[in-house]
């Protein structure tokens, strides 16, 4: 609408008549008071933290600053298309995985529950000895059905201290490093978090967001703690008048490769292009991992289901062979 020439109050009265939702309206009427009582519309958007991002506040300003905030609000919008595409990627490459690992619990529940003590009954009227692995598989199943309630509350209380855990700072911190030091996986969730950070960067200094002030932003945006850390480390570094490629060297989380470009991309003077090729290519890595694990995962999950119903087969089924061998 800015790009067509439409003032900023007409185009917030035009998005106001196309939105379903009560609470973006509501956000979108107080932006026009705020903005007819003479705030801008970065001002106004500060007001409502929780539908702005410090992100979107910081790139209008810019926007509005430099006179571009069309061109601005196209680039923000463009940075939201692509993490929605990105982050649909992510769910669609991670639904199949969570579909196997919902229908084989299933399966084992079922066999628990239900096939189990219907063959300990079974072997109940016949007087034989029941093999070791038949008498502990019928054990498991007592214990798990009698004691059910009691560990399913013991997963819930679990969950809740855990989840209460990880919400305090030095608990998160230690999860997220004990993330970063898993094998195979560490390397994809700090990827990940480089992905994201390489993300924000690309956009905030297109935008034309100074590197330092791009680098506290993205600091209080990152959902990780560890690399909050690190970034307060690099913003620091930046401040004392160092390159930011020497800061993200000392901070070790970058590979030589990230580092080498964005000292090209300051020497030529192309820091955001540097960021967003750097950004594309950790979104291919992460993509080609998921889709490596996806294709991993399947033949694991149905090895593993494979030899746990089989071994409860065989456990279910050595009494009846014992009781053919003695009617023969």
């Amino acid at each position: 609408l800015l790009g067509a020439g439409v003032t900023i109050l007409k185009s917030l009265e035009i998005i106001s008549k196309q939105i379903l939702s009560r609470r973006l309206f509501n956000v979108i009427k107080d932006l026009q008071q705020k903005m007819e009582q003479g705030f801008s519309l970065h001002q106004a958007m500060a007001k409502h933290p929780r539908a702005f991002s410090d992100l979107w506040v910081n790139i209008v300003e810019s926007g509005e600053a430099s006179g571009n905030l069309a061109m601005v609000l196209g680039r923000l919008a463009s940075y939201l298309e692509r993490n929605a595409a990105f982050r649909r990627k992510i769910i669609s490459a991670l639904v199949y995985p969570a579909i196997l690992m919902f229908v084989g619990t299933i399966a084992l529940l079922f066999l628990t529950f239900k096939i189990i003590p219907t063959f300990a009954d079974l072997f109940k009227g016949f007087n034989i000895k029941l093999p070791l692995l038949t008498r502990m598989l019928i054990g498991v199943s007592i214990f798990i059905k009698n004691f059910a309630i009691i560990i399913l509350i013991g997963i819930i209380v679990g969950f809740f201290l855990f989840r209460s855990y990880i919400r305090t700072k030095s608990g998160r911190k230690k999860f997220e490093s004990f993330l970063f030091n898993l094998p195979v996986f560490g390397e994809f969730f700090r990827v990940f978090i480089i992905e994201r950070f390489t993300s924000e960067m690309a956009t905030l200094v297109e935008s034309g967001v100074p590197i330092l002030y791009s680098l506290e932003i993205t600091e209080h945006s990152v959902s990780n703690l560890v690399m909050a850390d690190i970034i307060r480390e690099i913003k620091e570094g930046v401040r004392d008048g160092k390159p930011l490629n020497q800061s993200l060297e000392r901070s070790g989380f970058f590979e030589p490769m990230a580092v080498q470009m964005v000292t090209i991309g300051e020497e030529i003077g192309e820091l955001s292009q540097m960021f967003k090729k750097l950004n594309v290519f950790y979104q291919e890595y992460i993509e080609v991992f998921l889709v490596r694990f996806t294709a991993m995962f399947e033949p694991m999950m149905l090895v593993f289901m494979g030899v746990v119903i089989g071994v409860m087969v065989i456990g279910m089924f050595l009494p009846i062979f014992q009781i053919a061998q003695i009617g023969g």
